[in-house]
């Protein structure tokens, strides 16, 4: 029996006006209503962040956004330096529920580190940071994320989260020779 990537290929892409976004259901109320509701907004008119989508043939399969940012760069590494640290925010990831268990949120994941290893050249970029969720703590640390300690005065209205960093440097020393 064929895999499903073999029968559906997926495609990942910037999200753009036309999609249809409005049945997006992946369990978690506010990844569905930020998806549905703001991702368009911030993108297209606020320039806050860029969602991507993971497109197979029966439309939207998992969606992520990311931004640029910056940490001080204490809070993950040993040094000490004047200046914070340019990073690219994984704001949210999030796959169907339909979808789940075919390597979608993997393949987002992918497309993020790849486009960290791309800002590093273009415009500076030490590691990509995520707000796991307590149920994602497990799958962001299988690729090589480690917790760092959350902000004092985190707004206690958030759900818990825990930051997490993964540097550039070690995306690189993990990707095949040949994706170099």
């Amino acid at each position: 029996m064929p895999s499903p990537r073999s029968v559906d290929p997926l495609r990942i892409r910037q999200l753009t006006p036309g999609d249809d976004r409005s049945g997006f259901a992946s369990g978690h109320e506010s990844l569905d209503r930020y998806f549905r509701l703001y991702a368009g907004q911030n993108q297209f008119r606020r320039h806050l962040g860029v969602t991507y989508v993971a497109v197979d043939s029966r439309g939207i399969a998992g969606f992520m956004t990311v931004a640029a940012g910056e940490l001080a760069a204490e809070r993950v590494t040993r040094d000490r330096g004047p200046h914070p640290l340019p990073i690219l925010r994984l704001a949210r990831l999030a796959v169907q529920m339909n979808a789940r268990g075919r390597g979608i949120g993997e393949a987002l994941l992918f497309e993020a580190l790849r486009l960290a290893v791309a800002m590093k050249t273009s415009v500076g970029c030490a590691g990509v940071v995520v707000d796991a969720k307590p149920e994602a703590v497990s799958f962001y640390a299988r690729y090589g994320f480690v917790a760092f300690e959350a902000f004092e005065g985190a707004s206690p209205a958030q759900p818990p989260s825990t930051p997490m960093f993964l540097a550039v440097r070690r995306i690189e020393a993990a990707a095949p020779r040949k994706q170099r």
